[in-house]
């Protein structure tokens, strides 16, 4: 089957995030948070699917697999890939997105640029904050290489020989991760001077070795494999978990970054040393991990350099008043965020904390952040008497500090705290509450769906839809897979939601092919999906099948996608676009025709196999005639319109922007929402 591989697609993504950098409608400061997004991004591609593939390479030549040659070749490719996106990457900070900052009176200064005064400062500020806090070790039998943690700063500095010294040496220094990797020299006029802390390091290195002379150094960073590797069947799963925690800075090496004019020398010494092959070895034009220029973006401060604020709408109850939950009996709140704020979901919570009738609140927590007014919301209900339930995923990736200081929390003061199903990630984003109603004769139920985390600080930049419904069809439904979650009972069959790893695989390709018959009868067909990654081999191979019968396929993919469009006898009329603006695309919507009964789903799975098969994930029906039309305008029709950010997946592999026809303006889908509830000045992007 023809497929896109899944590694060169994830750096095709991060390509289109570093084109913002040289778009002129982006704005100076965003350009340079462009440029960290795709570091930080590069970043866990290595840490996590670059880690994986050379484990299963490893495990493959220990076999002795015919299928080992074509891995390695596979990890080659995406390594020459990798190096040459990162020469650009490197190329874009120096040539457009420096010299527009600096244009703007914000400068990045490097060691050869200090003026007299400025080097006096850098030296002070070198004196008193940095020079206590760091420890030189010059290598030699009674001084061990010491240990270098994932993606830690370190320098590697070569001395000359000695007057007591025989020898040449080569000294590791860290760089604590307590120092701010970014300062603000003393004022210029108008001017606002940065400079890095390893500039004031390298400008002052001679100083760490009294009586030595330093003949080279360089900075240098090692990436590792920073999964973690837990038996589900540990009794302990949330202490298992934390002993993980304290080992994963220290996983196998998979990446060294390293100053371009290092020396071949000092290279061989630290490849050999971390056991990193030549094409894991990167070599920079710049500053080792630019993702720490990020805080340039925060610490400038001016506002003409920056997208225009947008202020969301507030939906629902809370815009227009009156009892939440009499509301959602009366009918179903969508809310598109982040054109529509999150504090709708948050007043939902409120609402049912404050009620005297709400007895009990379940919810599932992946991701919420270490301040969680969410959070804080549930631990109030707790102290007001109400059975709260949270199903907390220990294990979401990268988040697993923070929520296992939640659980801490959460049990102490009484809440009811399980972490899902041994073996699978609970993904799914969902929230139940109990209401007995005077004059209703029974416990009512009332429960939000989403696409999203519950986390109000990502829902500012990530586009999600949240659904908060009353709907006996849908509660229903949600409270069975509660039940599920927190019990030892068999699946329950759902009325109308699909879910993982039971039901959804089987609903999804059995839609897709039943849109592939109804092509073949001359029926309405049609398919489209907004997803963040396409790259399961049942879904698109069902998706080609449908294609060769004649159904229209449209999808939205943000990131990875291993379908490949266009392609003759195969997949001629699917075709893929994404779409990479302002705000970060994070919801996940199924269309299907269904011979013009459409159907709509709004998920929080994408089409993986770890979401079809690995996850607790759901897909959620919308049944209200106007929502399920507004859901598809809003995540369809205005998308496929877009001719500013939106990039075509064409048939050799490669994306192209799209660009209006001559004469016409360009449409944003992300301005076009956003425009529809707060003026248009507010959000038109800087230089538009």
């Amino acid at each position: 089957m023809l497929l896109i591989n899944r590694e060169r697609s994830l750096l095709a993504f991060n390509e289109r995030v570093l084109a913002q950098c040289e778009l002129p409608w982006t704005p100076p400061l965003e350009k340079l948070r462009y440029l960290t997004i795709m570091s930080s991004n590069l970043d866990e591609l290595f840490e996590v699917r670059i880690a994986e593939l050379n484990q299963k390479l490893d495990a493959l030549e220990a076999a002795g697999s015919n299928e080992a040659p074509q891995l390695r070749k596979d990890l080659l490719e995406v390594a020459t890939h990798a190096h040459a996106l990162i020469e650009k990457q490197y190329r874009v900070l120096h040539e457009k997105v420096l010299p527009e900052l600096e244009s703007h009176g914000i400068s990045l200064i490097h060691d050869a640029e200090l003026t007299v005064a400025q080097k006096r400062w850098v030296a002070a500020k070198f004196a008193r904050e940095v020079a206590p806090v760091l420890t030189p070790i010059g290598l030699d039998s009674a001084h061990p290489f010491p240990t270098v943690a994932n993606k830690g700063l370190h320098y590697i500095v070569e001395l000359a020989v000695g007057r007591k010294t025989a020898a040449r040496a080569v000294a590791i220094v860290k760089v604590p991760r307590s120092l701010p990797r970014v300062l603000e020299l003393p004022p210029s006029g108008k001017k606002r001077n940065f400079v890095l802390l390893s500039t004031v390091i390298q400008s002052q290195l001679p100083r760490l070795f009294p009586g030595r002379t330093v003949t080279e150094f360089s900075q240098f960073r090692v990436t590792r494999d920073s999964d973690l590797w837990v038996d589900d069947e540990e009794p302990d799963l949330r202490r298992a978990l934390a002993g993980q925690l304290r080992r994963r800075p220290f996983g196998q090496p998979v990446r060294l970054e390293i100053n371009a004019e290092c020396s071949d020398a000092l290279v061989e010494l630290l490849r050999t040393h971390f056991f990193i092959e030549h094409h894991e070895v990167y070599r920079v034009n710049g500053p080792v991990n630019p993702a720490r220029l990020h805080a340039i973006a925060e610490l400038a401060g001016e506002a003409d350099l920056r997208f225009a604020p947008i202020v969301p709408r507030r939906s629902g109850v809370d815009a227009q008043g009156g009892d939440f939950f009499e509301s959602l009996k009366r009918s179903d709140l969508l809310v598109h965020h982040p054109y529509e704020s999150f504090d709708a979901v948050i007043d939902f919570l409120r609402a049912a904390v404050e009620d005297p009738g709400v007895i009990a609140i379940k919810q599932t927590i992946y991701r919420t952040g270490s301040k969680s007014v969410l959070m804080e919301l549930l631990l109030e209900a707790v102290r007001r008497g109400k059975e709260v339930t949270v199903v907390l995923e220990l294990k979401a990736r990268f988040d697993e500090e923070t929520n296992i200081n939640w659980a801490e929390k959460l049990e102490q003061a009484g809440a009811h705290v399980v972490y899902g199903i041994v073996g699978l990630k609970t993904h799914a984003k969902m929230l139940l509450v109990l209401r007995r109603e005077s004059g209703r004769g029974a416990i009512c139920a009332y429960a939000h769906v989403g696409t999203g985390n519950y986390n109000p600080s990502t829902a500012r930049f990530y586009t999600d839809f949240s659904l908060l419904t009353a709907n006996p069809i849908i509660t229903d439904d949600v409270a069975a897979i509660f039940h599920h979650l927190t019990s030892l009972t068999e699946p329950p069959q759902l009325k109308r939601l699909w879910w993982s790893p039971h039901t959804m695989r089987q609903e999804l390709l059995a839609a897709i092919a039943a849109e592939a018959e109804h092509a073949k009868r001359g029926q309405p067909a049609r398919i489209m999906a907004k997803v963040n990654t396409l790259s399961d081999e049942a879904v698109i191979a069902a998706l080609y099948a449908a294609s060769e019968a004649g159904v229209r396929i449209d999808l939205v993919v943000r990131g990875a996608c291993c379908l490949a469009p266009q392609q003759p006898g195969v997949s001629m009329n699917i075709h893929v676009r994404s779409i990479v603006g302002r705000f970060l695309e994070h919801s996940r919507v199924f269309y299907f025709e269904n011979k013009g009964d459409a159907r709509v789903y709004i998920s929080s799975a994408d089409w993986m196999s770890r979401n079809l098969d690995r996850r607790v994930e759901l897909a959620v029906p919308i049944l209200d005639p106007v929502l399920r039309d507004r859901v598809v305008e809003e995540a369809f029709d205005i998308a496929l319109k877009d001719t500013r950010d939106a990039w075509a997946l064409q048939r050799s592999g490669a994306y192209r922007l799209l660009r209006p026809a001559r004469g016409e303006a360009a449409v944003s889908a992300q301005l076009t929402l956003a425009s529809r509830w707060v003026s248009t000045t507010q959000v038109m992007a800087h230089g538009e």
